[in-house]
């Protein structure tokens, strides 16, 4: 398809990017601390590190881990919520050549197992909050390295010591744990100090991240993102921030979403850094009573989230004084926009609400709606170097205005899964990315997403896979059949749904909850359990989870 939509991009956005300006993300770190040493990079709980600290701690790190045993192309998971440790440690791996296998602090000891034994981690970085669950799989993974922190450990002397001893004594956020060999990160940065660097090369397609992304074996699977992935998305982000992007100092992000899901460490984390823009992040931004006052200390210029989010922050009393005065861009990905709450937004801080789309597998960034655009319901438009084409069942493509599979092709499609050669061979029409969303492209040359082919449940911006929920629920003795399905939320978009037939009739839902919740993380929680006699089936005895979904929609609509 012609690239119509290239007549609607904004004034000085370019057409394409050349992926191979720089040849790592280490690199175009390295240039960012050389160029912005003098200014600050993060902020968090009002500790702030500058360009020149996050450089120096990095590399003392990446010095530390080549002394460790470690070398480049070995995997290392970060399970660290948003704090300083985050860049320091993302950087510093880089820098020592390893590949970052993001880790949800929230995962269960079931969902972390399979994830460092599928990877092949030989090191993690987890926040000591978690280490409890980590200690429970450690004996069946390849980890040789744990590098344990505490929240308060680089918020300074006094402060870190408050919150230390608050998390521990008062609120007792800390279970007990006991790893052998476990080193504090902090001390292993102390060491590292006194290391020399060795000079690694990486190139453009060596692996950066392993992105796990739900599988539809009820496993979670690796998108594997390359430098040159990462790097096209960063400068395709750049692109299009130029004519709202405003002069150094005001260059002030705010991060609520966790780095480790690829929202937040591309568009805010690995964006800003090559833009040398100072960075607030905002430990948990489900206390927004603290998140809005957290607000009110900046004149912040970029907002990015998830519809709950933005609908969180609207209703919290305090918001609508916040200073919106430098608020160019507020962006929302992970899930659907809604039309009502992108309203009281612009109305509330004078800002579009401006609508993105993208996936893991494109690192993630794919349309993104101008910023200078009243909310539209779109996904956007194509950025750059980036084509979208829509697709029938068969891979032949279709004209404007017909609905069919959205497949994406550009320099930040990544390379496949790990060690997925069959689940990579499915994700593809040739060259195209196959991305299970159903929709069109309209003649100005806007992307609408109608449905999913696929049968994700997007609670909040995080992806569920019913066939784990499935998977979980399955084991209780007392459940005979059920299937997992999306149900319409305000507050959530989606939250999970099950329809399940009993095989021992005493069983309650509290007490079916009760044992999911031992298995699976918070968002992939069952919010709503029904019982049925039957569930519908297709005629070779398939769970027809689309009929229970049309049931549900028409409970809503009665």
């Amino acid at each position: 398809m012609e690239r119509i939509w290239l007549k609607n991009y904004p004034h000085g956005v370019a057409a394409d990017i050349d992926p191979t300006e720089y040849a790592s993300l280490a690199g175009l770190f390295e240039e960012a601390c050389a160029k912005y040493g003098h200014l600050p990079a993060f902020t968090n709980m009002g500790a702030t590190l500058s360009y020149a600290q996050l450089d120096e701690l990095s590399r003392a790190f990446a010095a530390w881990l080549q002394t460790s045993g470690l070398e480049s192309g070995d995997r290392i998971a970060i399970m660290l919520p948003n704090i300083l440790q985050y860049p320091i440690a993302l950087f510093g791996a880089h820098r020592a050549g390893l590949v970052v296998v993001n880790t949800n602090p929230l995962y269960t000891a079931r969902e972390l197992e399979h994830q460092l034994k599928d990877c092949g981690a030989k090191a993690i970085v987890i926040v000591e909050n978690f280490a409890h669950v980590l200690q429970q799989v450690l004996p069946r993974t390849a980890i040789k390295k744990v590098l344990v922190t505490q929240i308060g450990d680089f918020l300074g002397t006094a402060r870190g010591l408050i919150v230390n001893f608050v998390l521990r004594y008062v609120h007792k956020k800390i279970p007990p744990w006991q790893i052998a060999d476990a080193v504090n990160f902090k001390s292993a940065l102390s060491k590292g100090l006194g290391l020399k660097l060795e000079a690694i090369t990486l190139g453009s397609e060596d692996i950066a991240f392993l992105q796990y992304t739900g599988g539809t074996t009820g496993l979670a699977k690796a998108a594997v993102l390359t430098h040159r992935n990462m790097i096209a998305n960063v400068l395709q982000a750049r692109e299009w921030l130029m004519p709202t992007l405003v002069p150094q100092p005001d260059r002030i992000v705010v991060t609520a979403l966790p780095l480790y899901h690829i929202f937040s460490l591309t568009a805010n984390c690995l964006v800003f850094v090559h833009l040398g823009a100072r960075n607030i992040l905002i430990t948990n931004p489900r206390d927004f009573a603290a998140f809005v006052a957290e607000l009110k200390k900046y004149r912040f210029y970029f907002l990015s989230g998830v519809n709950t989010l933005f609908n969180g922050l609207l209703n919290t009393p305090g918001f609508e004084t916040i200073d919106f005065s430098g608020l160019r861009i507020s962006l929302g990905g992970g899930m659907a926009v809604q039309g009502v709450v992108a309203a009281r937004w612009k109305k509330v801080t004078g800002n579009n609400l401006t609508q993105a789309w993208g996936l893991t597998e494109t690192s993630p960034a794919a349309c993104i709606n101008p910023p200078s655009l009243e909310f539209n319901g779109s996904i956007g438009l194509p950025i750059s170097s980036t084509e979208i084409s829509i697709r029938n069942d068969s891979g032949e493509e279709l004209e404007t205005n017909q609905t069919g599979e959205i497949c994406v092709r550009g320099p930040q499609v990544m390379r496949g899964y790990w060690n997925q050669p069959e689940e990579t061979k499915n994700a593809f029409f040739g060259d195209w990315l196959r991305t299970g969303d159903i929709g069109h492209i309209d003649n100005e040359g806007y992307v609408f997403i109608e449905d999913r082919k696929k049968d994700i449940i997007l609670v909040s911006g995080f992806n569920v896979y019913p066939n784990e929920v499935e998977g979980v629920a399955a084991e209780h003795p007392g459940v005979l059949e059920v299937a997992a399905v999306a149900q319409a939320d305000e507050k959530c978009g989606e939250v999970v749904a099950l329809f399940v037939v009993k095989k021992d009739p005493a069983l309650s839902s509290d007490a079916l909850l009760a044992h999911c919740r031992t298995a699976l993380t918070g968002y992939k929680m069952p919010k709503h359990v029904y019982f049925r006699l039957e569930l519908p089936k297709t005629n070779v005895g398939k769970i027809l989870r689309r009929a229970l979904r049309d049931e549900l929609r028409q409970q809503n609509t009665a």
